[in-house]
């Protein structure tokens, strides 16, 4: 008899026809609802042995309402949009793809860095638009980088600092001592990652330790100068206090690619000249997006 696996996310097996054979080959019936809303999980979820998800919920009465239930597979690394605590006390595992897109990540936000230290987009806009404009940035080499997160991701952002001579402060309450030793990482609190860093990367978890953790009382420690670029969640930096620094000259600009509430439209944030945007894309590389979505597949496989 067949298993039953839901997918929801619309980038499963995008550019590979692969991660899904994977599942068919295994005795997988496959329902797909690319971006499917929660009304449509929990008409499906009843009949299903697992559910592969993106960014949409798996909330607890999603959890409880899949009977038959026995794996979540998360398409990417944050699973804040899944109870885990709901799972677990249903005997469901939660299983997400931990390094499989971190460099796809760390080169996009090296990328947001540069572009929003010498105003690589801004300069495209102005340029499209007639003008010819002169104003300077602000240069990356050899200045400090504060990362916020030393898992793979932090650990990739590092590599390509030093890369530009950068000095690396990093927090993590998961220290890596042997990857920082090696490659002369300094450990250092919140507040010195604030005060010291002329762009602070942020490479943390959603938890509600997290959440807002970067609010205006942050914002008021770091430089006059700093930078802030977010390509993990966007829930972890209050965007009405960053709109508010951005505003009145408490730090210099800021790189996004996560946001609060996704998909954004329409953000005061969006208005600023000093603030690069993008919709998200950080993992969205070819050959990540396939990793990712073996990685998934394979995870259900083996546990249903």
């Amino acid at each position: 008899m067949d298993k039953n696996v839901l997918i929801t996310n619309a980038s499963f097996g995008m550019y590979s026809p692969r991660p899904m054979e994977m599942l068919r080959e295994a005795g997988f019936a496959v329902t797909w609802i690319k971006g499917a809303t929660r009304e449509q999980i929990l008409a499906h979820i009843p009949d299903m042995d697992a559910l592969l998800v993106g960014v949409e919920p798996a909330d607890a009465e999603i959890i409880k309402t899949g009977k038959k239930l026995k794996v979540i597979s998360k398409h990417g690394v944050g699973i804040d949009n899944i109870d885990v605590k709901a799972a677990e006390g249903r005997g469901i595992v939660v299983k997400n793809t931990p390094g499989a897109n971190s460099n796809a990540v760390a080169d996009f936000t090296f990328g947001l860095m540069l572009d929003a230290a010498r105003g690589i987009t801004w300069g495209d806009r102005a340029l499209r638009g007639g003008q010819w404009p002169r104003i300077a940035g602000e240069s990356v080499w050899g200045t400090t980088l504060g990362i916020i997160g030393l898992g793979a991701i932090g650990r990739g952002m590092a590599l390509r600092a030093k890369g530009f001579h950068m000095r690396v402060l990093a927090y993590d309450v998961f220290w890596d001592e042997a990857f920082a030793a090696e490659h002369s990482i300094e450990r250092v609190s919140l507040e010195d990652i604030y005060r010291e860093s002329d762009f602070i990367s942020i490479h943390a978890a959603l938890t509600e330790e997290t959440r807002n953790m970067i609010a205006m009382e942050q914002l008021r420690m770091m430089k006059p100068s700093a930078i802030l670029i977010n390509a993990a969640r966007g829930s972890i930096v209050d965007e009405a206090a960053l709109y508010t620094a951005l505003t009145t000259g408490v730090i210099r600009g800021a790189a996004l690619d996560a946001f609060a509430v996704e998909p954004a439209k329409d953000l005061p944030l969006f208005q600023l000249d000093n603030v690069v945007v993008t919709p998200h894309l950080g993992a969205f590389s070819k050959d990540a997006m396939t990793r990712m979505s073996m990685i998934a597949a394979e995870n259900i496989i083996q546990n249903v």
